[in-house]
């Protein structure tokens, strides 16, 4: 792989799309950024002079469009962003099979079918794939089976493409971040905030409960899951290959077994105050 190198990044328009396809452009990378809204890429190409393609790549003639787009901008194809994807909740018995099929076709297919157009280039580049998961694909919620199955299925899908291209010299690696400060994120804080009795602490209260119990205290930023990326895709991770790297504040070294023990955690009262212990 070149030293500047020609990165496809899938949701480039906001949150950690936006914020991968910024670092990568800061350090001189092309980069095509990908999406199902037009104005955020816009914005993106206008200010870091990434290629904005819009597209809907859980259609197969979209995802292999994008692609194409890539090559004939560039000609040839290095990298490979998964970053696009959407959340919906419920249990198994009462959950939306139409938010069911949306979640799966969004952050499954698509992933599925942009891997099958691109991996001939990257097999030729010996190039990177790195999908954004989350740590719903190792721990899961109450309330969360599609989004949960959706990043668990995403994380078995990038490392399909570890262990059947490795010796042809493609890699693929995942990353889990926990809570990051994005537009889908602040969506679910704000419902989170009126569904409690923390609606006077608005989304900033929102995140700050959501992520107190996390050994670092507070969300991430798109930057630093970026950042992650960005080494995942370099030379640097040459020997890296299937990993599932947590960015996640520490989320997933917690044994919630044990937090019963810690007195300085107070749970909400019925009333929204701490109660003390």
């Amino acid at each position: 792989m070149s030293d500047k190198r020609v990165v496809v990044v899938t949701g480039g328009g906001t949150g950690i799309g936006e914020a991968t396809a910024r670092l990568l452009r800061e350090e001189g990378h092309r980069v095509v950024v990908s999406g199902r809204r037009a104005e955020p890429l816009r914005r993106v190409e206008r200010e870091t002079g990434a290629l904005a393609h819009p597209s809907d790549v859980g259609d197969p003639a979209a995802a292999e469009g994008l692609v194409q787009a890539a090559l004939a901008a560039y000609g040839r194809l290095d990298g490979l962003v998964l970053n696009a994807g959407i959340g919906r909740g419920g249990a198994v018995g009462d959950l939306s099979l139409a938010d069911w099929d949306e979640v799966m076709r969004t952050n499954v297919t698509g992933p599925l079918l942009l891997l099958r157009a691109a991996v001939p280039h990257l097999l030729e580049s010996r190039g990177a794939v790195v999908g954004v998961a989350s740590v719903s694909a190792l721990r899961n919620g109450t309330s969360n089976a599609p989004y949960a199955t959706s990043k668990a299925a995403l994380l078995q899908l990038c490392r399909s493409v570890a262990v059947d291209y490795g010796r042809q010299g493609v890699r693929a690696n995942v990353v889990c971040p926990s809570w990051v400060r994005s537009e889908m994120a602040d969506r679910r804080m704000a419902r989170f905030a009126e569904e409690t009795d923390l609606a006077g602490g608005g989304v900033e209260g929102a995140y700050e409960e959501a992520t107190r119990l996390l050994p670092m205290g507070r969300p991430g930023e798109p930057r630093e899951i970026a950042e992650a990326i960005g080494w995942l895709l370099s030379p640097a991770a040459s020997y890296v290959n299937g990993a599932v790297l947590t960015v996640d504040g520490g989320a997933t070294a917690l044994d919630p077994g044990t937090l019963a023990f810690d007195f300085h955690i107070a749970p909400r009262g019925g009333d929204g105050s701490d109660t003390p212990r």
